[in-house]
């Protein structure tokens, strides 16, 4: 057996192991898929300089490339919207625009999916493509459409797909607004994360069938939703248990801050529930329904911090600091009061009993998109 046969079967019998990999299907069809031949490309791996967060990049046959690309591991291949590992000598310090996703997820939201033969599914977010070849393997490449918006990973995608020879429907474009050309899909899996299930998902999924996505926002929580679509048009489903985090569609992506307003005007009270409920993971979840369009920093200002929250297109805006005595006091200006509608949300779970994700309804309607436990 070869080294890359090896590391193959290894990560393979840990996924199973781990419940990622739990039908023989798709034990079968990720058997198939050799993930480094997705990566030739190379890919950036994490680093430091000067103490700030970096990225450097390894490319094939370099010390630990064919290592990484069979480890259960999250791999950067796109940094800053343009750039690849082969752009780079040295380190960078921008931000990941694209990755390979850990197996274990990919292959725990395929299983997920609940596909039968036949079935003809929609990926939304091809990236390196890995996803997309394990998904023909199991339902055949005439039954996979995979759209993905920048299309220098679409073409990397591409060429690493037909190298192997898999040639499903790859389209470049907006994912956010499917491809009618192949619908009703039987499922659409999304790759990357929103703030809210595209209308054109549902239009494009038949009645019955099933969308999964992790739906999000710019408070960085985010939960794995299945969501049935209906007669009517609409599409309801349980959050899965386990956080799962990806990449925002770009589109979906929060605009900058700018020039932030004067935190000094504003009406004062004390708040009900103070600030530091949002270093919870579940508590941001829930007050990104709430307030969607909101985006948060911490600020140090008159010798205190003070967590703001800002919602740059309606400039409404709320900040919360603790004064002497250690209560909570929350400032807000702008049309719509962003701590009240949070404190709302929250009080309303709490009121509940704090119920966990996994009793959680997501509901999707032409009015918008709603929360339920």
């Amino acid at each position: 057996m070869t080294n890359q046969a090896q590391l193959h079967e290894e990560l393979l019998d840990a996924l199973a192991a781990n419940g990622s990999l739990r039908t023989d299907p798709w034990k079968k069809a990720a058997a198939a898929v050799p993930r480094h031949e997705f990566l030739r490309g190379g890919f950036f791996r994490h680093t430091t300089v000067d103490g700030f967060s970096a990225w450097e990049s390894v490319l094939e046959g370099e010390d630990g490339w064919l290592e990484a690309c069979y480890r259960d591991e999250l791999l950067v291949t796109q940094i800053a919207g343009t750039i690849v590992p082969a752009d780079i000598r040295g380190q960078i310090t921008r931000e990941p625009t694209s990755s390979s996703t850990l197996p274990s997820l990919v292959l725990r939201m395929l299983e997920d999916l609940q596909v039968e033969s036949g079935m003809r599914v929609l990926e939304i977010g091809t990236g390196t493509g890995y996803s997309t070849a394990v998904l023909s393997a199991r339902l055949g490449d005439q039954n996979v459409t995979s759209v993905e918006y920048d299309e220098g990973v679409a073409a990397r995608a591409r060429a690493a797909l037909a190298q192997f020879g898999i040639h499903p429907t790859l389209v470049a474009g907006d994912g956010l607004l499917g491809h009618t050309a192949g619908g009703p899909y039987d499922r659409i899996i999304a790759t990357c994360g929103v703030k809210a299930v595209p209308a054109a998902w549902i239009e494009q999924t038949r009645p019955g069938g099933a969308i999964l996505a992790t739906v999000g926002g710019w408070l960085g929580a985010s939960e794995l939703a299945r969501l049935t679509v209906h007669n009517d048009g609409t599409a309801s489903g349980p959050l899965l248990s386990g956080q799962v985090s990806f990449m925002l569609a770009r589109p979906h992506t929060p605009p900058p801050l700018g020039l932030l307003p004067d935190l000094s005007e504003g009406k004062e009270r004390e708040a009900i529930i103070g600030a530091d409920v949002l270093t919870d993971w579940t508590s941001r979840f829930v007050v990104q329904f709430a307030v969607p369009d909101v985006q948060r920093l911490t600020l140090n200002r008159n010798g205190r911090t003070e967590h703001v929250l800002i919602d740059v297109t309606s400039g409404s805006w709320a900040a919360l600091y603790q004064d002497d005595r250690g209560r909570w006091i929350a400032r807000q200006d702008g049309p719509d009061p962003v701590w009240d509608a949070a404190e709302e949300q929250l009080g309303r779970w709490h009121a509940a009993g704090t119920p966990a994700v996994e009793e959680f309804t997501v509901t999707v309607t032409a009015d918008g998109q709603n929360l339920h436990w």
